[in-house]
């Protein structure tokens, strides 16, 4: 998953819940609502961010990573940001 909630909202000690867009490796083409992930990227071959299943999840349900985080490019959260558009519609 990707956190996309603002860092001043993440680590705001009052916010029990960060905004995601789950990552997904059931891959499916030219839907306008994902954005196609590089296995570079996330260390998994063939995944894709799914822009229409945006949700919250609670802190506390978040564990310490295996690994480095790894961070999208200004431009893919560009990109993720007008998907999330498209599955709202506007």
């Amino acid at each position: 998953m990707v956190v996309v909630s603002r860092d001043a909202r993440n680590l705001n000690p009052k916010a029990n819940t960060v905004l995601v867009v789950p990552l997904s490796t059931s891959v499916t083409r030219d839907v306008p609502t994902h954005l196609y992930l590089a296995p570079g990227q996330t260390g998994i071959e063939g995944s894709v961010l799914k822009a229409e299943d945006v949700t919250v999840v609670r802190k506390s349900s978040l564990v310490e990573p295996r690994s480095k985080l790894r961070n999208l490019s200004n431009s893919q959260v560009c990109e993720l940001a007008e998907k999330i558009k498209i599955a709202m519609g506007c």
